[in-house]
């Protein structure tokens, strides 16, 4: 599958977030939007609402990134409200099989995030049921972490699992993704990345995007 750029708008300035959203709109593949609830995770930054209204102001497809206590109830309706892409920590679900399937009824891929400390292998029999995987390489609650190195096995071993059963699922990455780490996520297996400050800490986020493909492409080992 080609490489994927998603510009997490945690990075970005939230006073102006349709702005920022415009920024990225003729490069970017995705806008990732990070959804926190202080529960789950200990940040608290945007809900329904404002995807809502970002919703009506960029034509870039939205990945929204549930980091929330319980997805099984809210999920659903980011997905009704227009949301391109739902994605669910694993550690959170209660009915993970449910949820990702109401994701999918209501029009949305349904991903499946994992955290660091998480392994993959439980969670094989769900491959059926999602469209992503997401591994991350922080821990999940705040933007501008340090890259996890010792998440890239886990990386590798998510993407052997994926091909195993076809390789339709994608498989994302996110947590402190620059110019310095897109290579190694890369190579380990990943096809869609998620950068934040990498892009929105840039002078042009545009061209950030475009130079994160570009190496990400040339990292990309053959599949088939």
């Amino acid at each position: 599958m080609a490489v994927q750029i998603s510009p997490s708008i945690l990075s970005a300035d939230f006073a102006r977030l349709a702005d920022e959203a415009a920024r990225v709109e003729n490069v970017a593949d995705w806008l990732h939007v990070d959804v926190m609830d202080y529960h789950f995770v200990p940040n608290l930054t945007l809900g329904l609402p404002v995807v809502e209204s970002l919703l009506k102001t960029t034509a870039t497809p939205v990945d929204c990134h549930l980091m929330i206590k319980d997805p099984d109830r809210w999920a659903p309706d980011y997905a009704e409200a227009g949301a391109a892409s739902v994605t669910i920590h694993a550690e959170a679900a209660k009915a993970a099989v449910r949820t990702l399937r109401a994701i999918r009824a209501a029009g949305a891929r349904a991903g499946l995030a994992l955290n660091p400390a998480t392994a993959v292998e439980g969670y094989e029999d769900l491959l059926p049921e999602i469209d992503m995987m997401l591994v991350m390489t922080v821990e999940p609650g705040f933007g501008g972490q340090r890259f996890l190195d010792i998440v890239l096995p886990k990386l590798a071993r998510a993407r052997a699992l994926i091909d195993k059963h076809g390789g339709e699922v994608w498989l994302q990455v996110d947590g402190g993704v620059s110019a310095d780490t897109i290579e190694r996520c890369a190579e380990a297996g990943a096809d869609v990345f998620v950068a934040g400050n990498a892009v929105y800490g840039a002078d042009d986020p545009a061209r950030a995007v475009q130079e994160l493909r570009t190496l990400a492409e040339q990292a990309t080992p053959p599949r088939w």
